[in-house]
């Protein structure tokens, strides 16, 4: 039986200190029945000069800037593969990870396979560190999903998943509207329309970090609007797949660990978190603080501590 045919997208956006490395990663897997899709989504930069190098090895598709989740999902259109890795510009896989993932899926036809991750800084990999989760483990789909969120912030880095085609066409594609956490929403409803999610302790993913242009770190209207959006995916997903008291209760700790970052910024849509978390149980999240931002919040309260932060950060 031959081997079966994975298909590799990688949205590009001005990516050149990075992308090059991101290539040779992917064409130096010991599973060879790959096609790498880079989309250029727009490019500025010398991105494009440097994917014309490898134009023999991949399939390069170039696009108006759009945003990564429309360059992903144009990449899964022109895919053919039976299983679809989505993985960003800036992160490594080591050599063996396809290979390890595949023979893990052909066992589990219904399941999203998974992989350790960590960080390193710019270009140090001797900086890289691991990120153990408690879902290091194999588990049924919603129980991988509570546990990513324990903490309420699930680190879904897109290039951990193997995921078969007909999973991903059952889930649909990437929402286009979201910019911040369109990751967080598409995985979080990806997983779900899985059975289980089968972990390779094989396979690891090198996550970059330290980048000034990364989307994690945006903050405005914009950003806040998009994460707002996906948290709200992501909660009417779970809910619609599990609607118990520790769902409803998960769901309050997204929507009240929401409000403590975007106020006082974002009025409209704290007053549509707000709204949401009455129909919930009582949230039981701390407010995340360390140093003089704990002790202020402990004497005068968060929103205070909020607000004198904010009026000191537009003045500087």
């Amino acid at each position: 039986m031959s081997d079966p045919f994975v298909s590799i997208i990688i949205p590009v956006y001005n990516a050149e200190k990075f992308i090059e490395q991101t290539i040779i990663s992917v064409l130096s897997q010991s599973f060879t029945n790959i096609e790498l899709i880079v989309v250029d989504d727009g490019s500025t930069d010398n991105s494009v000069n440097i994917l014309n190098n490898y134009e023999s090895n991949i399939k390069i598709i170039h696009q108006p800037n759009k945003g990564a989740a429309a360059a992903r999902n144009t990449g899964y259109m022109q895919s053919h593969g039976s299983y679809i890795k989505f993985l960003d510009a800036d992160d490594l896989i080591d050599n063996e990870m396809v290979a390890r993932q595949v023979e893990l899926a052909q066992h589990y036809p219904d399941a999203v396979i998974s992989a350790k991750w960590g960080r390193f800084y710019q270009n140090d990999i001797s900086s890289f560190k691991e990120s153990p989760e408690e879902c290091w483990q194999n588990m049924q789909a919603i129980d991988w999903l509570f546990s990513s969120w324990k903490n309420v912030t699930s680190t879904t880095v897109p290039g951990i998943f193997l995921i078969p085609r007909h999973i991903v066409e059952r889930a649909g594609l990437w929402n286009e509207r979201l910019s911040l956490l369109d990751d967080t929403e598409y995985f979080a409803r990806t997983i779900l329309a899985a059975e289980s999610v089968i972990f390779s302790r094989d396979s690891t993913l090198y996550y970059r970090s330290g980048l000034q242009y990364n989307l994690s770190g945006r903050k405005g209207p914009e950003a806040y609007l998009s994460a707002f959006e996906a948290y709200d995916g992501v909660i009417k997903a779970l809910l619609a797949k599990r609607n118990h008291y520790i769902t409803r209760k998960l769901a309050a700790n997204i929507w009240q660990s929401f409000i403590y970052k975007v106020y006082p910024d974002c009025p409209d849509l704290i007053i549509l978190a707000e709204k949401a978390l009455s129909e919930l149980p009582e949230a039981d999240i701390l407010f995340p603080a360390g140093g003089y931002t704990y002790y202020f919040s402990q004497v005068i309260g968060w929103k205070a501590t909020k607000r004198f932060k904010s009026f000191f950060a537009r003045k500087t």
